[in-house]
């Protein structure tokens, strides 16, 4: 049995559902703990105003009993808070009448899956796509990613991680230590492990705020005590890596993946980027970590390192360009409550999505149907 998981729900629908399978039975499950990871999602300078209405808190279903897994499959619920002014808009069942305020969208959204959505699905109201391609979606792999962390504690890996540039701030990617990490206080505005960098990107949201604009960044997930092993290079489907890059690929508004320094190593010579090994006594180690914990789709026991690199948000409060797909005419593009900027809560989604990861890769290792 591998670790994995399935979401379902709507932005403003009634609740986001998901489902987790291959928990070992005996895992202890800390709902307080998956709460925790679900209001970390919510927090960071530059959100909008539904961080204010909803205050996320699961319930779990099923596959638990007296605060441990049970083996079968874990089912939890998250209530959308706000659908009490969504019924009629959002119901499941036909209505006899069209409601007052329908909320129809025709306005596609440059940059939003509403247009192509629509197209694919032959749609004449973008709401269809944009409720399920909200980012609304990943409070429920936040807290799937919240029981795979759970899983992964019991070895002693801690993931964790920070903000390294949002918009142009800073002009270099910041590069920090475990122990930096480690150490940015819960308080944080943005996340980030240097406070003079924290105050440029402040001021960067705030601008962006006035202009009617919104900014992205780029955020790293850092893995700390891994097994050497994970993964494998004899498939392309089992080298981590490649599954690595489409978890965090798949995570909304998620444009572009790294793993340790492998942009910057393309333009390097060899002798510069390749890290050396050595072995002191006990066990191999290695002097740099440019590859970023992972040869040939394989742990090597060094942290592992992966930035997703975040597009500024798709909802503008200054419109851009669009066109009305019933008229044809050219209109301002649909305006949704939205954020400045969501970029340290995409860390944290990251943290979820590479903890499922590395969760089903320690079952797909080391197997065993429980604790």
């Amino acid at each position: 049995m591998f670790f994995k998981f399935t979401t379902a729900g709507e932005s403003h629908g009634k609740a986001l559902v998901a489902i987790v399978e291959g928990v070992p039975a005996g895992l202890p499950i800390d709902i307080a703990a998956i709460n925790h990871e679900l209001w970390r999602r919510q927090q960071g300078y530059g959100r909008g105003g539904r961080m204010k209405i909803e205050t996320d808190t699961v319930e779990i279903l099923s596959g638990v009993r007296h605060g441990k897994a049970l083996g079968s499959p874990i089912a939890l619920t998250i209530e959308n808070k706000d659908f009490v002014h969504w019924q009629d808009v959002m119901s499941s069942e036909e209505l006899d009448e069209q409601p007052k305020n329908p909320r129809l969208v025709t306005r596609p959204r440059p940059g939003h899956a509403d247009l192509a959505g629509g197209q694919k699905y032959q749609t004449r109201d973008l709401r269809d796509i944009l409720e399920r391609a909200s980012a609304r979606e990943t409070a429920a792999r936040v807290a799937c990613g919240a029981i795979a962390k759970q899983l992964l504690a019991a070895f002693g890996i801690e993931i964790k991680s920070h903000v390294v540039k949002l918009g142009t701030h800073p002009e270099h990617l910041l590069e920090k230590t475990w122990e930096e990490i480690a150490s940015i206080p819960k308080d944080s505005p943005l996340n980030c492990a240097d406070a003079d960098a924290e105050q440029e990107m402040i001021a960067a949201i705030d601008k962006a705020k006035t202009d009617g604009d919104t900014l992205g960044g780029v955020i790293e997930v850092v893995a700390k005590g891994l097994p050497v092993g994970l993964g494998s290079h004899t498939s392309w489907e089992d080298k981590l890596d490649g599954r690595i890059a489409r978890a965090i690929m798949s995570i909304h508004a998620i444009k572009a993946v790294e793993i340790g320094d492998g942009v910057a190593n393309a333009g390097r010579r060899g002798s510069e980027v390749h890290d050396e090994i050595f072995h002191n006594g006990e066990t191999f180690n290695r002097s740099t970590n440019r590859a970023g914990g992972l040869e040939g789709g394989i742990t090597n026991g060094e942290e592992l390192r992966v930035r997703g690199y975040m597009k500024p948000i798709s909802t503008l409060r200054k419109p851009l360009h669009s066109v009305d797909i019933d008229t044809k005419e050219a209109s301002d593009a649909a305006f949704e409550r939205s954020d400045i900027t969501a970029v340290p809560a995409a860390g944290v989604i990251g943290e979820a999505m590479l903890a499922i990861v590395l969760a089903n890769s320690m079952r797909e290792k080391f197997g065993g149907d429980s604790r």
